[in-house]
């Protein structure tokens, strides 16, 4: 039976208030009384949204209007502010807000918006019959004439996104609250101004934006009231008092992370900043703490782990492994398989598992952090049960939906991946940047003239490149973070799109490299890792490069006859993939060596390379080659010199009363390591002799010269079994005639006493920070007596021996400065600080206590590490039968 239409406009108005959604819904439905049901029902629905949306984007008088003509539905919503127009927002499917507009998108059959001088009208049409006209959607607003626009420069998409929902469940829980009459200290009228304002600054930054060059910034024209400010302190406030909340779990909600914070503080300060007349300031280029760095721009994407080739774990905030790449994998004796799904918990050694979870857990519940963004030495645990030494490099990222991810790399301490290739099929990831690097896409644009062609640049500008392109490898330790960056400035610059392919140390080729001017929708991955070896049958552009041919023009790709070895194959497939019009193609050269090849290519509708740009590529793969093989001398050194090192540290004795744990962790930010050491014998009458030591210098002279004292003092020491004071003489005379121009400093001590106690540390220091003991109730002192003149000064000068007791279960802590000092703070501070976390650590087992230090005390260190700690514990008694 049909229904007969309603009267054909009723209208009615009502409060700007939270409470009139439900009644403006009511009267919709009773305005429909004769409408098809299913039709009354979209229309409620799609009502309360709009009424809901004018409550909280206006909070003036909302008037809502419903007319039913043959059959067809009209509902206007109006309210009283025509400056704030409906802005949709992409709001991820788990948003508690945010998706009413797009209802309206979806389930109206025409929707819309008019404004006029005094108000506004929001409406939706529904058609049960026939194909409706096209519809307006939300058209734009013309601007606030009496508004002032805020420049939001290089706005990382995903970390605003974060922010943005962190903001509105902080402020829908107080809005709670408040209605449960607990205020939270936040008075009512500016939690009013805070939630207008918030909704002002959101839907700005929803607006269309203004893409930047690198993937995941862009720039954000805000217009605010000339007179926002004082709204804008309020937010603040308000969001201040919020986040104090959450971190005393007062609410539901968790308080924002370091970076999330960051970026708030940010973008707070560039509204106000602006609005009192101020100068825009891009996020990228302000300094921060590692933890908040604005480095990392782009979305995380689990492509990204699963295609690298630095071991790398993913986790999320609940502590599960989500994403995991073959080199971590096979780090640690695991298929990539069997850890995505486990606890994080899995990998870590068990004597830290219980502080991991309990500093996981505060992470979360305070957001406050202490080795995220930080680089940390510590254990992993193998599948099988033992340690892997790794240094460990932590960075929280954003989906694009603005969720939080844990992202670590695991460096082995005592290697490096950079020169080796991966295992087979595993593809190259670009590396998480440096902490506390900061960059700015704000770096000039192409600079290539009128007509596009590299040829037209300036002698000048020629230079700039050159310079700008040995600098982006220059200023960093990472050889696959320098190359990203040098593709970035020759996609400004010079190309659409380059890719750099090396030899690796087994000489095969490896793909490290590809970089597009545009990354939308490009998955450099997948065009990187090992690549096909160069045949004698290849004859292709990138084979001759590789043997030495060029710089090569390449007019086009090059026809499929010509591609008769798989490598040519695949270089064919790569130009053909990303549209190459013309490319030019050079080997990397130093040396008298041949170690890869630069490829830069400008896509088909792009003006071509000519002979005219082979000149300033050959320049820049001078530049370039330069630069890849420092930075590989560098991991080289590195290595071989830590690998030395190591070698060198000794297996401490087993000895069932002295409990021993030692520790050794190279700088986290230097390419040579110096003379640390730690050692521990026993000599020929029973007793325990315990040393740390460290020479002079940060180069294989050092280490060296460490290993040559470390051999004498063992030697002295067991010769002639003297005290230490006369030990370190007798090693003083002999570093004096032998080495005359070392210098270091040593701890020489021996530990004596029975299993069942009392224990006597005999000791004497030349020149090097006083041990550390630690009671077992916490009570801390450092051992300052013995000090004398450090080694390779004066041997005839005469050096102490004190005497102290070690109590039962206390510890004894020997370190070097790598541990403590800090550039440009005073040594008693640091000092102090070392007192309190071996305080802190009184009770828990020595490796426990070794490994907490490192994290807490050992991130970042621009010095070696050397750690020996000793543990007297008497046998325990058996009960009496």
């Amino acid at each position: 039976m049909d229904h007969p239409d309603p009267p054909e406009a009723v209208s009615r108005r009502f409060p700007g208030e939270p409470r009139s959604a439900a009644p403006a819904r009511r009267f919709v439905r009773a305005a429909l009384g004769g409408v098809a049901p299913d039709l009354a029902d979209t229309a409620q629905l799609l009502a309360g949204e709009l009424v809901t949306n004018a409550v909280l984007h206006a909070g003036t008088e909302i008037e809502v209007g419903v007319r039913v003509h043959d059959g067809r539905v009209r509902v206007e919503v109006g309210d009283r502010r025509p400056r704030r127009g409906p802005v949709p927002r992409h709001s991820p499917p788990y948003a508690g807000t945010g998706q009413g507009l797009a209802l309206v998108e979806q389930l109206a059959s025409r929707h819309g918006a008019d404004a006029g001088d005094t108000h506004k009208t929001v409406w939706f049409e529904l058609w049960p019959d026939g194909p409706p006209p096209p519809s307006p959607g939300w058209e734009a607003f013309p601007p606030d004439p009496h508004g002032k626009t805020v420049a939001l420069v290089d706005v990382p998409s995903a970390l605003c996104s974060a922010s943005q929902q962190h903001r509105h469940a902080l402020l829908r829980e107080l809005t709670l609250a408040s209605s449960a009459g607990d205020h939270l200290e936040v008075p009512p009228q500016d939690l009013t101004a805070a939630h207008d304002t918030n909704n002002m600054i959101s839907a700005g930054l929803a607006a269309p934006a203004e893409p930047l060059l690198d993937a995941g910034l862009r720039s954000v024209s805000l217009t605010l009231p000339a007179d926002a400010t004082p709204a804008v302190r309020a937010l603040r406030r308000v969001l201040e008092t919020a986040e104090e909340a959450a971190r005393e779990e007062r609410l539901l909600t968790l308080p924002a992370l370091p970076r999330g914070r960051a970026f708030q503080d940010w973008l707070f300060d560039e509204i106000v900043g602006q609005l009192a007349g101020g100068r825009p300031t891009a996020w990228t280029v302000l300094p921060r703490e590692p933890e908040a760095s604005s480095s990392d721009l782009v979305p995380w994407d689990v492509t990204h782990v699963r295609a690298g080739r630095l071991p790398t774990i993913a986790a999320d905030e609940a502590n599960r492994i989500i994403a995991a790449n073959g080199p971590a994998a096979d780090m640690l004796g695991w298929t990539v398989d069997d850890l995505v799904g486990r606890k994080l918990t899995t990998l870590i050694p068990e004597h830290l598992r219980e502080r991991h979870t309990a500093a996981f857990t505060s992470l979360l519940l305070t957001g406050r952090t202490r080795i995220v963004g930080r680089s940390v030495p510590l254990p992993a645990l193998h599948r099988d049960g033992r340690l892997v030494p790794v240094r460990l490099y932590i960075q929280t990222q954003e989906t694009a939906d603005g969720r939080t991810v844990f992202v670590a790399q695991l460096s082995p301490r005592a290697t490096t991946s950079l020169d080796s290739p991966g295992p087979a099929g595993r593809h190259r990831q670009a590396p998480l940047p440096v902490p506390g690097r900061s960059r700015s896409p704000a770096a000039p644009q192409r600079v290539r003239g009128p007509d596009g062609a590299g040829h037209s640049m300036s002698a000048l500008d020629r230079l700039s490149l050159l310079a700008d392109t040995g600098a982006e490898l220059n200023n960093t330790l990472d050889l696959d973070e320098g190359l990203r960056h040098v593709g970035r400035l020759l996609t400004r610059r010079l190309a659409d799109w380059c890719a750099v392919d090396l030899f690796t140390e087994h000489a095969q080729v490896d793909r490290v490299c590809v970089v597009h001017r545009d990354p939308r929708g490009l998955r450099p991955e997948s065009y990187e890792g090992p690549l096909p070896p160069v045949s004698e049958v290849s004859r292709g552009p990138l084979a001759r490069a590789l043997r030495g041919a060029g710089p090569l023009l390449l007019t086009g790709t090059p026809p499929p006859g010509q591609a008769v070895s798989e490598l040519d194959r695949n270089y064919a497939d790569l130009l053909g993939r990303l549209g190459a019009g013309s490319a030019v193609v050079a080997p990397l050269r130093a040396r008298r060596e041949i170690f890869g090849a630069l490829t830069v290519t400008r896509t088909a509708g792009a003006p071509p390379f000519t002979e005219e740009d082979l000149s300033l590529v050959d320049d820049l793969v001078h530049s370039l080659a330069l630069g890849v093989d420092n930075a590989r001398l560098y991991q080289r050194t590195r290595s071989i010199a830590e690998r030395l090192q190591l070698s060198l540290l000794p297996v401490l004795p087993d000895i069932g009363h002295l409990q021993m744990a030692a520790r050794y962790a190279a700088s986290s930010t230097t390419a040579q390591v110096g003379g640390d050491w730690y050692d521990s014998f026993v000599v020929p009458s029973g007793d325990t002799a315990v040393v740390i030591g460290d020479v002079t210098g940060h180069n294989l002279d050092a280490a060296i010269a460490m290993s040559q004292l470390r051999s004498m003092l063992r030697g002295i020491a067991v010769d002639r079994e003297e005290p230490p004071a006369e030990v370190l003489r007798r090693l003083d005379l002999a570093n004096h005639s032998l080495y005359r121009e070392a210098t270091a400093t040593c701890v020489y001590g021996i530990v004596k006493g029975p299993a069942e106690g009392p224990w006597e540390l005999h000791h004497s220091s030349a020149g090097h920070l006083p041990p550390l003991l630690t009671t077992r109730d916490g009570e801390t002192r450092y051992l300052e007596q013995g000090a004398g003149l450090l080694l390779g000064m004066d041997p005839e000068v005469a050096r102490p021996t004190a005497c102290t007791m070690l109590p039962a279960h206390s510890t004894l802590l020997l370190y070097t400065d790598g541990l403590v000092e800090r550039r440009g703070e005073v040594l008693d501070v640091a000092l102090g600080r070392l007192r309190r976390h071996a305080a802190d650590l009184a009770r828990e087992s020595l490796d426990t206590f070794c490994d907490e230090l490192l994290i807490g005390l050992g991130a970042d260190s621009a010095d070696d590490i050397a750690v020996l700690a000793l543990r007297p514990t008497p046998p325990a008694r058996s009960a009496d039968p």
